[in-house]
């Protein structure tokens, strides 16, 4: 990100990284399959022969209470939707808007969709009837509230047993509270902020939201959404939470919509050109190898796509469930990381059930627990995502890259010769520019000797004598400012310098005369 800012800092106001949406569900974990539902149900008292009948006036009971609860707080009841594909958030938005709630419930909706639950059948091997689990359809209630503290936000609840639960809130909206409340100016469309009085205190809120008491937040909202919890479920366990879908977004705030359309232009124009295949495993942190080619085992499937967006466009990459994709909208140019399966991304943590034990390399879980490791993880891809975007233009003079390396250079007491760019130095410096070696975890001697190995610059040396020759030059990079040494690794990196050089060098070497002309007139 920092390479993105030095390249169009001077028309950026400021930057904000958090979440975006971001979406729960709870789930009742011992009521999840067939013979935990029957031993809850025997504990109640209720035969299996009777399950569907008590289901039923549980969910009548509900229906009821939220009924009351909702003509209490916006003095309209529930509000039936005939078809599932209808925007519910449209309708709460829109009613927000007729009756000026600026603050608190804003209204109740159900709707009949698709849903997990049992039904008792006969089992002739048991004599008796029997729990199975099936897919039905029952009635949903859809509760929308513009919340005090974290903004437009909703709940979405099954009034069938085992009464799974949805909870759809936004870390933009819940920074537009914190905002307000803290007194800094600001404007906003939709989930997009244009202008901000103090970025730092909007920056200090998003940062502080991956670390919230979770469980205590959405235990909360459950039990308002499903007030005759105590009645129909008793003293049991509560609610599992994990979060189903998030979304990270970096959002570059410039300073008008001008300066960002023309860029857009070329962002796209990079990424379409650029954003390979093997550029998408990179940005997700899969393992590539040096061919470009993907692990043999990984079978990734990979999707890309560009469009117009609002009033912009946007380009959005597809990896085995998860997306990363930039898009403008007015003044904001947005990087964004959509993750619904953090399965294949690993990260040290501890065993579940053991939070004392010692940290391993494990995959990233779903659980509200896992929030701070998985806003690490979306960071992280975001910043490669950026990193790639931030090639797409650069304003400084060739003759200025050339002149920085093109000189002699004493580093701590030792000389360090010029570099020639279009002489002796063009393969060396064409190896550490080719992509598929510089980002395959990091330049290293062994790997520039299967490159160079024959070309003219290694004047026919192999082995030891080879090694040697390109560790001395990897200290001359180094001198030069082109590349930096990993820590605790013999593994080197480009540079911000070592980077214009690398997107130079291809260019002069394959323009043509005529072109450079032209280009200087």
């Amino acid at each position: 990100m920092e390479t993105f800012l030095q390249q169009f800092g001077s028309k950026i106001k400021g930057v904000l990284t958090g979440f975006d949406r971001i979406v729960f569900k709870g789930c009742l974990r011992h009521l999840a399959y067939a013979e935990g539902a029957a031993r809850f149900l025997a504990g109640r008292g209720v035969l299996n022969k009777d399950y569907k009948a008590w289901m039923l006036a549980q969910s009548a009971a509900l229906v009821a209470a939220c009924e009351r609860l909702a003509m209490e707080q916006t003095g309209a009841g529930i509000t039936h939707i005939p078809s599932p594909r209808e925007r519910k958030e449209d309708l709460a938005h829109a009613r927000m808007r007729e009756k000026g709630v600026a603050c608190g419930p804003v209204g109740v909706w159900s709707c009949t969709e698709s849903c997990r639950t049992f039904r008792a059948a006969f089992d002739p091997g048991a004599g008796r009837p029997r729990l199975r689990p099936e897919h039905g359809k029952c009635k949903h209630l859809y509760f929308y509230h513009n919340h005090a503290v974290y903004g437009f936000m909703s709940v979405r609840l099954q009034t069938w047993f085992p009464y799974e639960i949805q909870i759809a809130l936004n870390g933009r909206e819940w920074l537009r509270r914190g905002l307000e409340l803290q007194g800094v100016a600001h404007t906003v469309d939709g989930n997009k902020f244009l202008s901000v009085g103090d970025f730092a205190a909007a920056q200090r809120l998003l940062d502080a939201q991956p670390l919230a008491p979770w469980f205590g937040i959405l235990d909360g909202f459950a039990r308002e959404a499903f007030p005759t919890m105590g009645q129909t479920l008793g003293g049991g366990p509560g609610y599992r939470w994990t979060l189903w879908q998030s979304e990270w977004a970096t959002d570059f705030i410039f300073d008008s919509p001008g300066s960002v359309a023309p860029l857009m232009d070329s962002l796209l124009r990079h990424e379409l050109a650029n954003g390979t295949g093997e550029r998408v495993l990179r940005y997700f942190g899969r393992p590539v190898r040096p061919d470009g080619q993907p692990h043999p085992l990984a079978d990734p499937d990979i999707l890309s796509g560009a469009g117009v967006w609002y009033d912009g466009v946007r380009v959005k990459h597809w990896l085995d469930g998860n997306s990363v994709k930039f898009y403008n909208e007015h003044n904001a140019l947005r990087f964004e990381t959509t993750l619904n399966n953090p399965a294949p991304f690993k990260v040290w943590r501890c065993k579940e059930g053991s939070p004392d034990g010692a940290k391993e390399r494990l995959p990233l879980r779903k659980s509200v627990a896992d929030i701070p490791l998985r806003a690490k993880v979306c960071g992280e891809i975001n910043a490669r995502f950026i990193g790639q975007a931030a090639q797409v233009k650069d304003t400084a003079r060739v003759r200025e890259i050339v002149a920085s390396v093109g000189r002699k250079k004493t580093c701590g007491g030792r000389a360090a010769r010029a570099l020639d760019l279009l002489g002796k130095d063009t393969e060396l410096l064409a190896a550490i520019a080719d992509p598929t070696l510089a980002s395959l975890g990091g330049i290293t001697n062994k790997a520039l000797q299967n490159k160079l190995a024959g070309t003219q610059w290694a004047r026919d040396m192999t082995g030891k004598r080879l090694s040697a020759r390109i560790g001395r030059n990897l200290r001359l990079l180094r001198d030069h400012g082109l590349l930096a040494k990993a820590p605790k690794q013999r593994k080197y990196h480009l540079t911000e310098k070592g980077r214009k050089i690398a997107a130079l060098l291809p260019a002069l070497l394959s323009a043509s005369t005529e072109q450079l002309t032209r280009s200087a007139a």
